[in-house]
């Protein structure tokens, strides 16, 4: 909605959600607007932006904005087990066309292969205990089983920490369920290509292993002469702005100009 604010009265937005249900709650909220003109709603997975580009005759692209992560709907209101507040089935996918579900993978992935996301996505330092319990406690249905799986594996003190016990174990799970990492990996690339030079690559993260894959991406990329980078740190929310949105907080943002 910004952006489109910021564009008037000619400028054109594409937006691409890998979830059907945001893009249709978003597409009421602007439908009968001057907005709803410039705005082309896509429901596809941003590692596919080039095609999608393509097939919707998207030219003279002057900005790309990455929002990582998952939505507050989806923790809130979506039922698809994405928080641990809440007793919800196993499931953590953006897409429901995608194949994996959270469930599958605490109930049938092998112990080895649950400790390794725990620890690379989740870096959590009790991933072995925690996928072992994981294992022993099958089979688990709801977000309540796993919690409690998490508890049972790990010390009472680590369960009177600022953040919940359960926080990087679901992290893990759902970066591993909608393939997160590789998916920004492939769509970093993407989007220098499909921008005209001036255009500007905007990307918000709120972890730091996506934040550490665009760091690394600009500095490469800076180094070829395609980009300059425009933040040298990541920008970070004020404390005005986390009082009024505490969810902003872990947010990262990074920027650079295509030359």
């Amino acid at each position: 909605m910004a952006i489109l604010e910021r564009t008037k009265p000619s400028g054109r937005v594409l937006g691409i959600d890998a979830d059907p249900e945001i893009l249709e709650r978003f597409r009421h909220k602007v439908e009968g607007t001057d907005y709803a003109k410039r705005l082309v709603l896509v429901c596809g997975n941003f590692a596919n932006l080039s095609e999608i580009v393509k097939e919707q005759a998207f030219k003279r692209v002057s900005g790309v904005l990455f929002d990582l992560g998952l939505s507050s709907w989806h923790l809130e209101e979506s039922g698809r087990g994405f928080s641990f507040r809440r007793n919800e089935p196993l499931d953590m996918r953006y897409s429901l066309e995608n194949p994996l579900t959270a469930r599958f993978i605490v109930n049938f992935w092998s112990l080895k292969d649950i400790e390794r996301i725990l620890r690379v996505y989740g870096q959590e330092r009790f991933s072995r205990k925690i996928a072992q319990e994981i294992v022993h406690s099958r089979p688990l249905k709801t977000t309540v089983d796993l919690v409690m799986a998490v508890e049972r594996a790990t010390p009472a003190w680590y369960h009177r920490k600022r953040i919940h016990f359960a926080t990087k174990t679901f992290q893990a799970l759902r970066i591993a369920v909608n393939n997160e990492l590789e998916n920004l990996e492939r769509a970093l690339p993407q989007a220098l290509d499909i921008m005209d030079r001036g255009g500007r690559l905007v990307v918000i993260a709120f972890h730091s292993l996506e934040d550490r894959i665009v760091k690394n991406f600009l500095k490469a990329k800076s180094k070829e002469g395609v980009i300059e980078i425009l933040t040298k740190k990541p920008l970070r929310p004020s404390k005005e702005e986390i009082s009024k949105n505490p969810k902003s907080r872990s947010a990262r943002l990074r920027a650079a100009l295509k030359v």
